[in-house]
């Protein structure tokens, strides 16, 4: 144990389950710890470091809105909030946004603008529908919508309101849909739950569920959109367009931010009924216009749909070689590597010794999420690592 490791060990709450290491520098997708030891960083902050680490563009933005104005409060108006607000709505269906600070702000947010349609639209109607292995986010509202009993059981009662059903199954929202539904909420695909893909037309049909029933469709798109799974946002390809959606991790290029996006129809906040001290400050929202430009406007998109067909090829054809290996889920650079063992942890550990920084987000499952430019040869480099982590574990 490293002196900074026992340093934290004596005064942080012991929440989070660390590897053995303490990063201390990062260029692009690379990564040094205290050791002089680099990485390749497929983790990038949980799907947040869109650009890589010290990306020297957005660094110089972040440093000129510092010397300008950091943070004022919401009783004023800010340019790079109104810029930042103009942009989202301009690349999305949405109408109106509010700002936040994470993810689980940002569903905080949705969940209780859709509590407030539904006593104003539907009769009082308050419960949303949730999926199984969801997640949405750890506040005492989210972590009760978010479908992994491990996650809620240590924090129960937990908020009321909240029906669980099984994911990529429209019947069983269906079933759950009653007088008091206000609205259903979805990832387009499950992160956290193992980079769960649903099936081509679950996504319409639930989209027409909601509409038939006169009900709101929240899509959290925390940790697949701003480009992660190919296309700004994740429902683009399913074709439809959700009523509330939320938006965080990459939005700020790993400056914290997050945003709740709504249609017109749905935007029913009045002053005083929502509100936050640092959400969209001048600081984080200056980096997010930029990071959402070069998103929009560069070759990122494409980089994303070659890399994840790439990574996708690679990965699926170890499994010619291990009969570990199950096979590749996820879209884009939102990557999961099925094993047949619950062995992704020990695969993990062994690829952090070789250099490779990934995550085991199931027994079963290692998740990769590198940086949006990525390069084809250090997917290359990941996937020759991984092939030998695999072999040391399983033999």
């Amino acid at each position: 144990m490293t002196d900074t490791q026992a340093r934290e060990a004596e005064l942080y709450m012991q929440a989070a389950r660390r590897l053995p290491v303490t990063l201390v520098r990062g260029e692009g997708v690379r990564v040094w710890d205290d050791e002089g030891k680099e990485y390749l960083d497929f983790v990038a902050g949980i799907a947040s470091c869109t650009f890589g680490h010290s990306d020297p563009e957005l660094a110089e933005v972040i440093a000129e809105q510092a010397r300008t104005l950091i943070h004022v409060s919401n009783i004023f108006y800010t340019e790079p909030q109104i810029e930042l607000a103009e942009l989202l709505i301009e690349h999305s269906a949405m109408d109106r946004v509010f700002f936040a600070n994470s993810g689980a702000e940002a569903n905080e947010a949705a969940l209780k603008l859709a509590r407030k349609w539904g006593r104003l639209n539907r009769s009082g109607a308050h419960e949303i529908i949730v999926a199984q292995n969801g997640f949405h986010g750890r506040t005492m509202a989210t972590v009760a919508a978010t479908g992994t009993p491990a996650y809620r059981e240590p924090f129960e009662p937990l908020v009321p309101g909240f029906i669980y059903v099984d994911f990529d199954d429209v019947e069983a929202i269906q079933s759950a849909t009653n007088e008091h539904t206000a609205a259903v909420m979805l990832e387009p695909i499950q992160g956290e739950g193992g980079i769960n893909v649903p099936d081509a037309g679950y996504l319409r049909a639930v989209r027409e569920w909601c509409d038939e029933q006169g009900m709101l469709l929240i899509l959290d798109e925390v940790q697949v959109g701003m480009g992660r799974t190919g296309t700004l946002w994740a429902h683009e390809q399913a074709g439809i367009i959700p009523d509330i959606m939320t938006s965080a991790k990459a939005l700020g290029g790993g400056v914290p931010i997050g945003a709740m996006m709504a249609t017109e129809a749905a935007s029913v906040f009045e002053p005083g009924d929502h509100g936050s001290t640092f959400g969209g400050q001048p600081l984080a929202t200056a980096a997010a216009a930029h990071v959402l430009r070069r998103v929009v406007e560069g070759d990122t998109l494409a980089n994303v749909r070659a890399r994840g067909e790439q990574a996708a090829s690679r990965l699926s054809a170890l499994g010619e070689k291990h009969d570990v290996v199950r096979g590749v889920r996820g879209r884009g650079l939102l990557i999961g590597l099925e094993l047949n063992d619950a062995i992704a942890p020990q695969v993990v550990v062994e690829s952090v010794q070789r250099g490779v920084l990934l995550n085991p987000v199931r027994p079963d499952v290692v998740r990769m999420m590198p940086p949006l430019n990525v390069t084809a040869e250090e997917i290359d480099q990941v996937v020759d690592i991984i092939d030998g982590a695999i072999a040391e574990v399983a033999g």
